[in-house]
């Protein structure tokens, strides 16, 4: 590699230094602004409105996106068209997040000023504590900057990379503070591979036949645990009684517990060391279903499979979460 090729690639590893570094740099900022900011959204009675002008607006629309992906009410609004018309969007009971490094925009100030007549609160993130957008809002997220990564100082480049990574932080914390889960990330992905996999029957990708990983119950626990191997390594293998019906399930979770326990487990059958009452679904049971008896699980935390019966209690099929994520090539 010439000279001139070395410098291009340290210039480059210059720039993800010092924007990693802005990133990391909110960490210490993260406080009680923040958990009000986090309370103030779950406790609104109306959206949030993101706002904010030139590249500061682009990362406000990827703001809203993911907000809105992820089970908080977000609109983008342009600060430049809400001074023409477009303020119609914010109601009384909105939050509006004002997005301006250095807080003095004058666009965005207009919008702020209207917002708050009409009865919006005002959260600013800003990397100015003292601008008049922060001076001007109920609550101030700092996502200031050491500084830029351009050579100039003057493109934004690692203040809107910050400003990015706190409106992740706050998207993802209001994510799991709502309980937001798989199937609530599908319902508002119909058009994406898992939304499409949650409309499909569970007999539409429960493995069956020679993919079941079936043993009885007086086979001996090696036989369980080579089965629950070899059969595409899902981590658990389903009992038979000796009518052929389903009477336990062992899974590599139950079998980390069994060893911790001591003793010889592989001189004893699989009924002996295998959980009774597996939990089931149906085959004609929606796969979005199915995730959700999944996700609540056993009341001691989520599960990763469910076996499927016939009217006779006999498995006749076997649904992972891996198959409702789509690991691996779906055969329908």
């Amino acid at each position: 590699m010439d000279e001139t090729a070395n410098t291009r690639i340290e210039r480059a590893r210059g720039v993800l230094r010092i924007e990693a570094d802005s990133v990391l740099a909110l960490g210490e900022r993260i406080g009680q602004e923040f958990l009000d900011t986090v309370d103030m959204i779950l406790a609104l009675k109306g959206k949030v409105v993101i706002t904010g002008v030139g590249k500061s607006g682009i990362v406000g629309q990827k703001i809203a996106a993911t907000m809105c992906s992820t089970g908080t009410p977000a609109v983008w609004l342009d600060a430049t068209s809400a001074l023409h018309g477009d303020l119609g969007v914010v109601a009384p009971g909105d939050l509006l997040i004002a997005i301006s490094h250095s807080g003095e925009a004058g666009e965005l100030l207009h919008v702020v000023f209207a917002a708050k007549k009409i009865g919006a609160r005002i959260v600013a993130m800003t990397g100015s504590r003292q601008s008049t957008l922060a001076l001007q809002s109920d609550l101030v997220l700092d996502v200031g900057v050491a500084r830029e990564a351009c050579p100039l100082g003057l493109a934004p480049t690692a203040s809107t990379t910050a400003t990015l990574a706190m409106g992740d932080a706050l998207a993802m914390v209001l994510m799991q503070e709502i309980g937001f889960t798989r199937s609530h990330y599908a319902r508002f992905h119909p058009g994406g591979n898992l939304g499409q996999r949650l409309k499909l029957k569970v007999r539409d990708i429960m493995r069956t036949g020679d993919d079941l990983p079936l043993v009885r119950e007086s086979d001996p626990f090696q036989k369980a645990l080579d089965t629950m191997t070899s059969k595409a390594n899902l981590g658990v293998v389903l009992i038979c009684d000796s009518a052929g019906a389903l009477s336990g399930i062992i899974t590599d979770g139950d079998l980390r517990r069994l060893l911790m326990l001591g003793g010889d487990v592989h001189s004893r059958c699989t009924v002996d060391l295998m959980k009774r009452r597996p939990m089931t679904v149906e085959a004609d049971a929606a796969v979005a279903d199915a995730l959700r008896v999944m996700e609540k699980g056993t009341g001691k935390g989520s599960i990763t499979s469910l076996a499927i019966v016939d009217p006779q209690c006999r498995p006749i099929g076997l649904i992972h979460l891996h198959d409702i994520l789509g690991r691996g090539q779906l055969l329908i």
